[in-house]
């Protein structure tokens, strides 16, 4: 049985997110008061509780803070990518974004290497954030 991947669906929150994914660029929100970087995107700034946030461009680079080799598919939805390479990105700006990595053999993974983003296309409204070494 073949199953249809799940594709995000964009919120008012989040639609700037993967509005930059789509033209291949990383945006992040930045709180106007404190001037701390917030991600994943919300209302409110998660360090003074404003509600003062604007979506900056970054490079989307950082390094590899950790990750995990799923050798059994997380749902049935990705039994064509096991093993899964499941990781957590820092990114340069301090903020950590989940994600899965590519390009990269299992070997070659080590927590700390450089990263940056591969945009990942999955439908002519979606594009997905992956790493791929630096």
């Amino acid at each position: 049985m073949e199953f249809e991947k799940p594709i995000p669906r964009p919120t008012p929150t989040t639609q700037p997110f993967w509005d930059a994914l789509n033209e291949e660029r990383v945006r992040i929100q930045r709180c106007n008061d404190c001037d701390a970087w917030v991600f994943y995107p919300r209302s409110h700034c998660n360090q003074c509780l404003s509600p003062n946030l604007d979506w900056k461009q970054v490079s989307g680079e950082g390094t590899l803070y950790t990750f995990t080799l799923a050798r059994q598919p997380t749902s049935p939805h990705f039994a064509d990518e096991v093993p899964q390479k499941l990781a957590v990105v820092k990114l340069d700006e301090g903020v950590h974004i989940t994600t899965t990595l590519v390009n990269v053999a299992e070997e070659e993974i080590e927590i700390g290497m450089r990263v940056k983003p591969y945009f990942d296309k999955v439908s002519e409204d979606v594009t997905l954030l992956r790493y791929q070494p630096s």
